[in-house]
């Protein structure tokens, strides 16, 4: 599907860090994704290729927020939603950069009836990041199934993206209310969320500055959702500024400045060229 941007809505993303797309896969795409979706939650893995890393086993997937890094080269269907060239394009427009290459990816299923064991915390992308600059790292949050308020749907802090970098940001803590209250101390702000239901299909984008969260899943299905992290060329290494160990890094030789690009970063999109998403740099020096 080829959605072309307007002035305002590229405004709008630039003034409050997010938007959100319309649904731009099939019921038949979502479908597929779906099954795929479950085959890697269930340890199952298509190319024989693990993960970068889970956060729970197979067999704990009921007990709270499941969160898999890296399944693009774990399964082959997936990898067709990871490096979608539509959202790669919708990527370009609302950033600024011509080129938009893959950074990492994220598998979200929240199961239901989660209670607080279901919160994600506020928090800034960049603050587990900061291994790497300028901090323009943009997220296409992909829901696969509808999502509502109920269900625990993404909400953004609209305009926080220019706030500046905080360390009080916790993607892991339960207490929303507690953890609001520190950062509205912090930041000297309100925290006046917006709540962004979603049909299945449809896609949010968001600034890695811009403060999200979302609340536990009291509806009676699951939510299923997938994060496609991309950047603009440029992105480079910054050596010593790692809060912990972090998978991207180890793709590198460690040299501080160094491109975050080659076969570990593909593109997914290149404005005026039909770009192989796989393609692998021959200028690397």
């Amino acid at each position: 599907m080829n959605i072309s941007l307007t002035e305002k809505d590229i405004a709008f993303y630039r003034e409050n860090g997010f938007w959100v797309a319309p649904k731009l896969f099939s019921e038949e795409e979502l479908e597929e994704f779906r099954s795929h979706f479950y085959q890697i939650l269930e340890g199952k893995y298509e190319t024989g290729i693990a993960p970068a890393g889970r956060n729970s086993e197979p067999n704990e997937i009921q007990k709270g927020i499941v969160k898999i890094t890296n399944c693009l080269w774990s399964d082959s269907k997936l990898s067709q939603l990871i490096l979608n060239q539509d959202v790669g394009k919708l990527a370009s427009s609302l950033s600024g950069h011509n080129t938009i290459r893959y950074w990492r990816d994220h598998l979200w299923y929240k199961p239901p009836d989660t209670g607080s064991k279901g919160n994600v915390g506020w928090h800034q992308d960049y603050f587990y990041w900061q291994s790497a600059e300028p901090a323009e790292i943009i997220t296409a949050w992909v829901a696969l199934d509808d999502v509502t308020e109920d269900s625990g749907c993404l909400e953004f802090v609209p305009g926080s993206h220019k706030w500046g970098l905080y360390q009080e940001g916790n993607l892991y803590e339960q207490d929303s209310e507690k953890l609001q209250k520190q950062l509205e101390k912090a930041t000297g702000r309100n925290f006046d969320s917006v709540t962004c239901p979603m049909v299945a299909g449809a896609v949010s984008f968001h600034n890695c500055l811009t403060f999200h969260g979302s609340h536990e899943n009291q509806s009676p299905r699951p939510r299923l959702s997938f994060s496609i992290r991309m950047f603009g060329e440029g992105l480079r290494y910054r050596a010593g500024h790692s809060i912990k160990p972090f998978s991207n890094e180890q793709l590198l030789s460690g040299k501080d400045g160094e491109l975050f690009r080659g076969p570990h970063f593909p593109v997914i999109y290149r404005a005026g060229q039909i770009s192989n998403p796989w393609e692998i740099d021959t200028n690397l020096v």
